[in-house]
């Protein structure tokens, strides 16, 4: 059978594994920081919570739509090929998307002023004090202090503060509010106190430009409008930015989504029954660990090319564009390698109406109604996490690169966990592993409501990993107790795909729209509410349902080997008989 090359198992497995390390770098170069993007491309948080909410529901049906059309058509890998080839394309379709304000402020990225557009380094902001020209006629100007945030100050080797801010020209991007008070100016450092707070510049208005809205009579007034009328014109241009900004960002993450979501399911199935038909489907469960690797590895390699080479890249756009540029690359290769990727090619048939059958299995066992609510509100509160927690950091001046090293410590910490899975299930069963995963995502939410720090989000990662391990532990061991034969592929997915899938599309949904009315912190505090109220129904709801025979068909086989033997201490000898007794009496 190793000779011919179409069933070399070492080499497909050897493909497999780049193939998911590859994947995984993939992943990690745009997925955990797309919605950072999208807030920097000038979209709020409902506006954001919408488009992640369109991208998981388009995951969660489309995937096993498309897989198996590709299994019945037998164009597997013309699917792989084509996904990770289109995702090159769509994928840099974000980068054309123009931002909301196209007047924020850029910074000259180059040697000799070592002014960057990056993002703020851990606490800083730059108090501004305007003086107006009105005021600066009299003998005690009044000045207006504002704080400014100025993204990602960093001064060259042997460069002062005082140099760097030399000469520095800011725009004051306005916000709709505040359009008509708006006006260029030429801020000047003033150097005082510097040497007391070396961080800390403060700025004075030495000239006004000309007003941009009514209120003046310079050619920044458009049409000398009047105020009213110059107000609606500007509340109204502002509107027309924000939709054009949403509508193409949501018609390129749609678009990205459609052609990327089936690659992993077609991937897995072509895998699985590749290995399947050569009886070696033990070696296929270890193959999520090089995911989980590739994702490590990426997420802290593209923060590092972010902070070296964005810059460089970005003209007149939002800061962000290396990672999509690094998602290309990355597909590239991941398209060189799926071209050996294993395709079984003699395919199994299976019944198309498998999903509906492994809904059917849900519907009819209480346990599995109660595990896919808990999978379902799991995933809406996860993707408030996954969308908004990168903004709650920022907020607290974290960098990229922080963030990536936070992402990095949850994934390790899951693969560090692993070895310990068996013991888990067997000391807390599959009820207690909820628990636990319940617990300790609660906790987390209830932590990252009270950040206080760029770097305090780091020491409560474990938790992440110890949440997301044991709910899908405990998922796995349901369906292998609870699904009949040869369903439990098909009910993992739908565990994994429209349950959790849905939830992520929920909780986007209804997450913007919460941080919008009331704040992050809120809505991390509510979740954790949420959760420890659904754990407790939960665990009150599982004691009133009839207790659970681990082996079904124990009894079946004691009477068939009760009837076949000689006699009854015939039957007391057999260990496997004996091995059952006492399970099923435990």
């Amino acid at each position: 059978m190793s000779a011919n090359p179409r069933w070399d198992i070492s080499r497909a497995l050897g493909v497999a594994k780049l193939f998911h390390l590859v994947c995984g770098v993939r992943e990690a170069c745009v997925t955990p920081f797309l919605t950072l993007y999208l807030r920097q491309l000038g979209l709020a948080a409902p506006w954001v919570g919408t488009l992640m909410g369109t991208k998981h529901l388009i995951a969660a049906f489309w995937a096993p739509v498309c897989a198996f059309l590709a299994k019945s058509y037998r164009k597997r890998r013309a699917l792989l090929i084509g996904s990770l080839l289109g995702s090159v394309g769509a994928s840099l379709l974000m980068v054309l998307v123009p931002p909301v304000d196209k007047n924020r402020v850029h910074f000259p990225c180059n040697g000799s002023s070592g002014l960057t557009s990056t993002d703020a380094l851990p606490g800083i902001t730059l108090p501004v004090n305007i003086t107006s020209a009105q005021e600066s006629a009299s003998s005690h100007p009044a000045k207006r202090t504002a704080e400014v945030e100025m993204p990602g100050f960093r001064n060259p080797p042997g460069e002062s503060d005082r140099e760097t801010f030399r000469d520095l020209h800011v725009y004051l991007a306005p916000s709709v509010e505040g359009a008509r008070t708006t006006s260029q100016a030429l801020l000047h450092p003033v150097t005082s106190g510097l040497k007391d707070h070396p961080r800390e510049v403060t700025f004075e208005v030495v000239k006004t430009a000309l007003p941009l809205l009514p209120g003046g009579k310079g050619p920044g007034n458009p049409a000398n409008l009047s105020g009213t009328k110059g107000k609606a014109w500007a509340f109204d241009l502002s509107l027309e930015a924000l939709r054009w900004t949403f509508i193409l960002s949501l018609g390129s993450v749609a678009f990205w989504e459609l052609l990327t979501a089936p690659l992993e399911q077609v991937a897995d199935d072509s895998l699985y029954e590749f290995l399947d038909f050569v009886d070696a489907t033990d070696r296929y469960r270890s193959l999520w660990v090089w995911r989980l690797l590739g994702m490590s590895a990426g997420v802290c390699g593209i923060t590092a090319l972010v902070g070296q080479l964005d810059c460089y890249l970005m003209t007149s756009g939002p800061r962000g564009v290396v990672h999509f540029y690094g998602y290309s690359v990355v597909s590239t290769l991941a398209l060189l390698v799926s071209i050996a990727f294993p395709i079984p090619i003699c395919q199994q048939w299976e019944p198309s109406y498998k999903r509906f059958k492994a809904l059917s299995i849900v519907g009819g066992d209480p346990r599995l109604i109660l595990l896919a609510s808990t999978i379902v509100l799991v995933g809406a509160i996860v993707s408030t996490v996954q969308n908004f927690l990168f903004w709650h950091m920022k907020d607290h001046g974290s960098g990229e690169l922080v963030m990536g090293f936070s992402v990095t410590l949850s994934l390790l910490g899951e693969i560090l966990l692993h070895p310990f899975k068996t013991t888990l299930l067997r000391k807390l069963s599959r009820t207690g592993l909820v628990g636990l995963g319940l617990s300790c995502l609660a906790g987390q939410l209830l932590y990252y409501s009270f950040l206080w720090s760029w770097w305090s989000v780091l020491p409560i990662q474990i938790l992440s990993a110890i949440s997301n391990r044991a709910l899908w532990w405990a998922v796995g061991a349901s369906v292998e107790d609870l699904a009949t034969p040869r369903m439990e592929r098909a009910l993992s997915a739908l565990f994994r795909g429209h349950f959790y899938g849905s939830g992520c599309s929920l909780g986007s949904f209804v997450g913007g729209f919460v941080v919008m009315r009331f704040s992050l912190a809120v809505l991390y505090q509510a979740c954790c509410v949420a959760l420890l109220l659904w754990l407790a129904l939960l665990l009150s709801i599982q004691r009133r349902l009839p207790q659970e025979r681990k082996i079904k068909y124990s009894k079946l086989l004691s009477m068939e080997v009760s009837d076949t033997s000689d006699s009854e201490q015939g039957a007391e000898q057999d260990w496997l008989v004996k091995a059952m007794r006492e399970e099923h009496s435990d």
